[in-house]
């Protein structure tokens, strides 16, 4: 099937939802293995939702001042971007997907899936917004700007994993014992703080909402031909 140009797959990605908490470095390996089968194509791409036990995980930019107090397990992710923590009460989206037939721009790539969150949380009854210059999705908290939604993405042969967090109510003292993303000017924040309905079914169905159009942006949005 081609749409604006571009060869897109003719399964649409299976929509996994996992019960429980999953174990980071459990879900770090399938994920890396199922993208070296949609590499290969000996399997179809992946939208996968999940929560964490506490765990700070460290991308590739990630500087050691940045890592105040490990309490937690702390692993190397092989994703962008520096320390970030993960926990229950955090919805966790991980996305396997094959570039090469929806556009290879990363930038492009990554603006979609923070304009896919935003839109999901908007459902919800929660204003977020990009911020020039900080990676992830903002909203206001009393009036200052707090980070509610964190991306990090690798790509490999045009495939991606990792991608985004949204805090609906993690224990937000858990974030003290890093730097956020390495941005010590705002704080973070969460969906139960700011008074929203919070439960992972509810954020679930707005993100499937919204789901197909994410998918065609990817296929029209990006400016470079695959």
């Amino acid at each position: 099937m081609r749409t604006c140009g571009r060869v897109i797959p003719k399964l649409p990605p299976e929509w996994r939802v996992s019960p429980g908490l999953t174990d980071y470095a459990t879900a770090l390996a399938e994920m890396e293995a199922r993208a070296a089968f949609v590499a290969t194509g000996e399997a179809g791409e992946l939208l996968w939702l999940l929560e964490h036990p506490p765990v700070y995980t460290a991308g590739t930019s990630a500087a050691p001042d940045e890592l105040i107090d490990p309490r937690f397990p702390v692993v190397s992710a092989g994703r962008g971007g520096r320390y970030t923590y993960h926990g229950p009460g955090q919805r966790i989206g991980y996305l396997v997907l094959d570039l090469n037939k929806r556009g290879r721009d990363v930038r492009c790539f990554v603006h979609n899936v923070e304009g896919w969150v935003i839109a999901a949380l908007g459902e919800i009854g929660i204003e977020a917004f990009r911020a020039p210059g900080r990676i992830g999705i903002w909203t206001l908290d009393g009036g200052r700007e707090a980070k509610i939604g964190a991306i990090g993405v690798r790509v490999k042969r045009w495939i991606t994993m990792h991608g985004f967090s949204v805090n609906l109510s993690p224990d937000l003292a858990h974030f003290g014992g890093i730097v956020p993303c390495g941005i010590a000017d705002y704080g973070v924040t969460s969906a139960a703080t700011l008074g929203k309905k919070a439960d992972l079914a509810t954020f679930d169905a707005a993100l499937a909402l919204h789901r197909d159009a994410f998918l065609e942006t990817l296929s029209c949005g990006a400016q470079n031909s695959a």
